[in-house]
């Protein structure tokens, strides 16, 4: 998990996304887009492939979280905004994601349950076309459901054609705008939510 302030009191924004086995594409990609909300003043915290892997399945009978589920669940409830990445796994988002978000059932009895009033950018990607296009389908019905605001504008990336460097590179800069912009449209749209804390 990486923790980025750009200023004590900034508002927050969360990143969800990654595969487990080391850094994805997917979460590269997740980075750019929170690089981008970083210099609109908001700070970023990421929850990659590895620390999605660290959350044990969900169970909505279990009596007590893990420090690991308890961090994660007390992110987004300090967020004013969300990111959210998947690749796409069989037509849809994968099972590590899937489970991070239904964690937020711990949330249900919230002020602000869920991801109400948030808006959530939605990052996929895929070796080839098909699975973005259903895999972005997919995260917009589970936002909707989790009664957040998907924003615009969602990155749908081919990495058979697109790829991604360590430094935070981006072969087509095209792309790379795509992701830039998931970043300033929750910047831009979390006030309007009343999602950032008055001054």
């Amino acid at each position: 998990m990486s923790d980025e302030t750009t200023g004590a009191g900034a508002p927050l924004v969360v990143g969800i996304g990654g595969t487990i086995g080391g850094i994805s594409s997917t979460e590269r990609a997740l980075r750019v887009a929170l690089d981008a909300a970083r210099e609109e003043g908001f700070r970023t915290r990421l929850f990659g492939g590895e620390d999605m892997a660290r959350l044990p399945l969900y169970d909505p009978r279990a009596t007590s979280r893990t420090p690991e589920e308890q961090a994660f669940v007390e992110s987004v409830r300090g967020a004013s905004a969300v990111i959210i990445a998947s690749p796409g796994y069989h037509g849809s988002i994968s099972g590590v994601v899937k489970n991070a978000l239904d964690l937020l059932e711990e949330t249900a009895r919230d002020r602000r349950p869920y991801l109400a009033d948030l808006p959530v950018g939605l990052i996929a990607t895929a070796y080839g076309w098909q699975a973005t296009g259903s895999t972005i389908a997919a995260l917009r019905s589970i936002v909707h459901a989790l009664r957040g605001w998907p924003t615009p504008f969602a990155a749908a990336i081919n990495t058979q054609l697109t790829k991604f460097d360590d430094a935070g590179g981006v072969s087509d800069p095209a792309v790379r705008e795509q992701l830039r912009l998931i970043g300033r449209q929750v910047a831009r749209f979390a006030p309007l939510a009343g999602a950032v804390p008055a001054e």
